[in-house]
């Protein structure tokens, strides 16, 4: 991998670091704080662009930079554990079935939509 790619997988994975922080930080102020609804639109809109991905079939550095870089920057697969595992704690366990079921069924749906759409483009 060259010296290039590097600097734009640091570069990408910064913005897709940031640009998650911003939008979960936009949901969180405008919506109840009892649900994680910011990671879950996050995860969701991910998943639903990672399949588009997929079905525009990219690969080499593209994958890397778009995929990789970018968009498993803005993911958070380790955030929704913790709030899951939190809201378990606090005894919550509704919500926190909840948020794995949810998660999962939104998660997997729009990676299926994205793919689909990718393959179409």
């Amino acid at each position: 991998m060259s010296m290039a790619v590097w600097i734009a997988v640091a570069l990408l994975g910064g913005i897709g670091a940031v640009t998650r922080f911003a939008l979960d930080a936009a949901i969180d102020s405008r919506v109840d704080r009892d649900f994680p609804y910011g990671t879950l639109a996050i995860n969701a809109s991910g998943s639903l662009l990672l399949g588009g991905l997929t079905g525009l079939a990219l690969s080499g550095n593209a994958l890397l930079l778009a995929g990789t870089a970018t968009l498993g920057s803005y993911t958070t697969f380790s955030t929704w554990m913790l709030e899951t595992h939190r809201m378990r704690e606090d005894a919550r366990f509704l919500p926190a079935i909840a948020n794995v079921v949810v998660s999962l069924a939104v998660g997997l749906a729009a990676a299926e939509l994205g793919r689909t759409i990718g393959a179409h483009v």
